[in-house]
């Protein structure tokens, strides 16, 4: 199921009246727009996703903005296939992640199906990205979420929504994710959306806020 602006109003007032703490998350937040990414190709967007894995959002951007001034916007398989590894290097990427783009832009050019995947369930989706060294379930998690915009997504790894879920239910510690998914339960079918809200409160939170990112 995806989340459309048709089906929001329905997902507000079922996670209002299934959970008295969304429920109080909506009150302070409001209207709360769908963060989708739908610009660009899909390869493009997971390559950005993969680059951006483990380094700051401003050295990501950084290396980003090196590919796209010598590529162009989006980035095509044939661009990363056909660069030596000096060169990717010399944009940036360390080895690691250099040979992680070449994987996405093999597997790719070979057929990963990625202009369809918007026709797969959630299962099917992750089952299809995660062939790709570099893309685990978090980050094709993350794909369903903003790519596709689907609506009943529970990233368990997310940092910043084990650090949101700890200071909206009063946690002492981070929760595990049995808890996370006994929590969510009656959040279903709409999960992505509470996730989007409780992503959200982080910003008013006392504290630094905790980055959206995989738990490690």
């Amino acid at each position: 199921m995806s989340l459309d602006d048709a089906a929001l109003g329905r997902a507000r007032r079922h996670l209002a009246a299934a959970d008295p703490v969304m429920a109080r998350l909506l009150r302070e937040i409001g209207k709360l727009p769908l963060p989708l990414h739908k610009g660009g190709s899909a390869f493009a967007y997971l390559a950005r996703a993969i680059l951006a894995q483990q380094i700051s959002v401003a050295a990501a951007r950084s290396i980003a903005g090196r590919i796209t001034d010598r590529y162009g916007w989006p980035w095509q398989p044939d661009h990363i296939l056909g660069a030596s590894d000096a060169e990717l290097r010399a944009l940036g990427l360390s080895r690691q992640k250099a040979g992680y783009l070449r994987d996405l832009a093999a597997h790719t050019r070979d057929g990963l199906p990625l202009e369809r995947l918007s026709r797969l369930s959630d299962e099917r989706v992750i089952e299809a990205l995660t062939v790709v060294k570099g893309i685990g379930r978090w980050t094709a998690e993350m794909y369903l979420m903003f790519r596709l915009g689907r609506g009943d997504v529970l990233p368990v790894d997310d940092l910043g929504i084990r650090s949101a879920m700890r200071r909206a239910y009063g946690m002492r510690a981070l929760p595990r994710k049995e808890r996370m998914r006994r929590i969510a339960e009656a959040w279903r079918p709409y999960r992505s959306l509470a996730c989007f809200y409780l992503w959200k409160s982080l910003d008013g939170a006392k504290g630094p806020p905790a980055p959206r990112r995989k738990s490690r």
